[in-house]
């Protein structure tokens, strides 16, 4: 596994800030949407975690494909927060930023990922014996 890869090192970044954030909501008496935020925070990282283990090109989208959906929820719950007054400074706010960031980055890995050609056969025995994990060649998304 290559833990190099960019996505997977900020994803897991976000997930402890996250954890971070739950810490400061539970004390403001927030628990609702701060059990939401964790719940789809953590699972960005964790997806991302398998593809990088992923055995075929199925397997990788699949996995990439959950990141970016909990990604993308994560942003929705981190935005209601910030609407109802949680960030009070742009440091605390930048936690939005980042959450962009990895989505952008998640989008474009399937967005090219989807774009790339099949070099394998669909049979049984063969299937995706070549499959190459682009989250492990180079340390960045396609």
């Amino acid at each position: 596994m290559s833990k190099d890869s960019v996505v997977y090192e900020r994803s897991k970044c976000l997930a402890a800030r996250i954890l971070r954030l739950n810490s400061y909501l539970k004390k403001k008496g927030e628990t609702v949407v701060s059990a939401q935020v964790v719940r789809s925070g953590t699972s960005i990282g964790a997806n991302v975690a398998e593809a990088l283990y992923a055995s075929s090109r199925r397997d990788f989208l699949a996995k990439i494909t959950i990141a970016q959906k909990e990604c993308a929820e994560t942003l929705y719950w981190l935005e209601l927060l910030d609407d109802g007054g949680y960030f009070k400074s742009e440091k605390a706010r930048s936690i939005l930023g980042e959450c962009e960031e990895i989505l952008k980055m998640l989008v474009a890995t399937t967005k090219n990922f989807r774009a790339l050609p099949k070099e394998v056969s669909e049979s049984a025995d063969d299937y995706d014996a070549d499959f190459a994990n682009p989250l492990n060649d180079g340390g960045e998304p396609l």
